[in-house]
């Protein structure tokens, strides 16, 4: 277990802003910063990350919290683990006692599996460097490539002995399960028994987002012919790796890419290893999968901005093709280049030098109107031919989401291609009027097929707590979130002569049990309670003792309540004094009463309505209800309200 000292000093050293920005490309926006939400498909910049509130939330679909939230939701990992995380990149020492064997035994598979490729990674790649079998061959293959030591080192590459249970005995006699090998990948089972997936082969890891082993590729090599490729094996899909949603490369990338503002795809682990030799680091491969929607979402993160390099085979025309309209509907700026002679960036590479390379690159990419017409109207005579090829294009024009860029590709079209630009326009409209009426009918398909609704979910997998509680409760606890420790009431005189000071807290929970009343959601009384208990302690700060909360669903309250959709200027929350925030929580709490006595009459109401005309059941009733009307226009007075009767 982490105590919670070594907790409370990771929390201090974090800064959110760093930690959002390995994952999400940031932009400094007033006092805060913005960027594409990684949480779901985000066409305008929504998320949002406070610098000052140590906090981020995307105010579109919701998302948010501190930066232990962001990471476990980001990355599917556990509490532990996301302090484990900060506790790394700040270099904080985190001292645990040793687990039993039965706690580790009671560990998540994600986690072990997390483990055993990490373990794996480095095995392979001491092999490469150290192993004599290793040295030979599999070094020999990154040499005869051209791949510089420091390469080998960025991307962790490997080398896997040629023995077909060399590392099912070393995993086992480092004490790794057998489970854990086959359920990542790294080894096969069959009725023989367990053997090496990846045996003979050079290695290239998998590394997502955020720096961990996911999965492994194997290049087939043969010592006998001085390491020709005979076929490459890949990781399966596994719990820890989708094959669709990950880029190779893209953590060694994310920060060029970045930087640069923009992304270079290619085809193969070798063809980013080539570029990355060129001083090219902004580029990451799909390798042997087609591109995915999850992929394009995930590099949109960091760039709008995606350059598609591939080979000028049939193979690579393909995919350019295919990919160029996916990365338009998703709203990215998507240019071309083909390389010549059925050259990959890596045998380009290798004929050129690095500053060749990227002169050629930035010579010969174009956009995509300009890609199409090369390869769709060349030597193009017959006008059905021609009006194919040039429907072609303005259906990529289509898909196209900001209208404004649209507009402006319609209009370079119409002067390229020689057409009149109403006509191209006419034709555009239908393929988006097309396109919506069967996004309309995939929906409704969509809903007749789903079940009833369920009790909601949050974004982080709680309960919401908002929809259970009033509008009302819920800006209270906002203000004891923000403002708990603050002292609202000075030198009130006791009952036995004495003076006290009450905070915001204290108030609203001796306003509130003077008659007894509860918040209806658990979670906000338990808030409350913790905030009145540390209230007198010296340096309490209610907003920092909830955001780093280790029960998740209060930190995730305190982060998504520690932001408004439209945040106040430093000089407004200046003129902010302790009376106007007095009068504010009076103000809220006279609204929380008069919201129960609202819904004790409609109660009431119902009970009269159901008692019909039997008048033994009426009369106390009515009795009741003339008690709670005066209540009511008591409270309504006190608030300054009329009320009509």
């Amino acid at each position: 277990m982490i105590d919670r000292a070594t907790v409370d000093k990771i929390m201090d050293a974090v800064n959110i802003v760093d930690v959002v920005g390995e994952f999400v490309n940031l932009r400094k926006s007033g006092v805060n910063y913005k960027g594409l939400c990684p949480f779901h498909d985000d066409k305008t910049p929504s998320f949002m990350v406070s610098p000052a509130r140590q906090i981020c939330k995307c105010f579109s679909c919701g998302a948010g919290g501190n930066a232990i939230n962001f990471l476990m939701k980001h990355e599917q990992i556990t509490y532990p683990e996301a302090l484990r995380w900060l506790a790394k990149k700040y270099n904080i020492e985190i001292q645990e006692r040793e687990l039993s064997d039965d706690e580790k035994r009671e560990q998540s598979e994600r986690e072990s599996m997390f483990v055993v490729n990490e373990w794996a990674c480095d095995y392979f790649h001491d092999i490469l460097k150290n192993n004599v079998d290793g040295m030979a061959i599999g070094k020999q293959y990154f040499r005869s490539r051209g791949v510089r030591d420091d390469i080998i080192e960025k991307f962790k590459l490997g080398f896997a002995l040629t023995k077909r249970d060399a590392l099912v005995n070393e995993a086992k006699r480092k004490g790794y399960k057998e489970e854990f090998l086959v359920k990542t990948g790294l080894c096969v089972e069959n009725e023989h028994g367990v053997y090496d997936r990846f045996a003979g082969r050079a290695i290239f890891p998998w590394l997502n987002v955020s720096g961990k082993v996911v999965a492994f590729g194997g290049r087939k090599l043969d010592a006998a012919t001085k390491g020709v490729q005979q076929k490459y094996v890949n990781s399966p899909d596994s719990e820890i790796y989708h094959k669709e949603r990950e880029l190779y490369g893209i953590y060694q990338a994310k920060k060029a890419i970045v930087k640069e503002d923009c992304v270079y795809m290619v085809e193969g682990y070798t063809d980013v290893i080539a570029m990355h030799q060129c001083g090219l680091e902004n580029v990451v491969a799909n390798s042997g999968t087609a591109l995915s929607n999850y992929q394009i979402r995930l590099l949109h993160r960091f760039t709008p901005n995606i350059v598609l390099l591939y080979d000028g085979d049939e193979a690579g025309i393909h995919a350019a093709m295919r990919g160029t309209d996916m990365l338009l509907q998703e709203g990215m700026n998507v240019k071309v280049l083909l390389l010549p002679d059925g050259d990959d960036p890596d045998s380009f590479s290798r004929k050129h030098t690095a500053q060749q390379f990227k002169e050629y690159i930035e010579q010969h990419q174009t956009d995509f109107i300009e890609f199409k017409t090369d390869l769709l109207l060349k030597n193009v005579k017959d006008p059905i031919k021609r009006a194919e090829a040039i429907n072609n294009i303005v259906r990529s024009v289509s898909v196209i989401p900001d209208p404004i860029v649209r507009a402006a590709y319609i209009s370079e079209c119409s002067r390229r291609l020689d057409v009149n630009e109403r006509t191209l326009i006419t034709q555009t409209n239908k393929y988006i009027a097309g396109d919506k009426e069967e996004q309309r009918k995939i929906s409704e398909r969509e809903q007749s097929r789903q079940p009833q609704a369920a009790t909601p979910i949050d974004n982080f997998g709680l309960h919401t707590h908002q929809e259970q509680a009033s509008e009302v409760e819920r800006l209270i606890i906002q203000n004891v979130i923000r403002h708990g420790e603050e002292v609202i009431f000075e030198n009130l005189e006791t009952e036995d002569g004495n003076t006290v000071n009450l905070s915001l807290a204290q108030y609203v929970e001796f306003d509130l049990s003077s008659d007894g009343l509860l918040f209806s959601d658990p979670l906000y009384n338990t808030i409350l309670h913790e905030a009145v208990e540390h209230s007198a302690e010296p340096g309490f700060k209610a907003a920092n003792y909830f955001l780093q909360h280790p029960d998740q669903a209060i930190s995730q309250l305190a982060a998504t309540l520690g932001i408004d959709n439209h945040q106040l200027s430093k000089s407004f929350e200046m003129k902010r004094s302790e009376k106007t925030l007095r009068q504010r929580i009076q103000h809220l709490i006279l609204d929380f009463r008069l919201d129960i006595v609202s819904q004790q009459l409609k109660t009431i109401q119902q009970q009269m309505k159901e008692a019909g005309a039997d008048m033994e059941k009426l009369r106390p009733l009515m009795d009741n209800y003339k008690e709670m009307l005066e209540l009511r226009n008591a409270l309504a007075r006190q608030r300054g309200s009329d009320v009509i009767v």
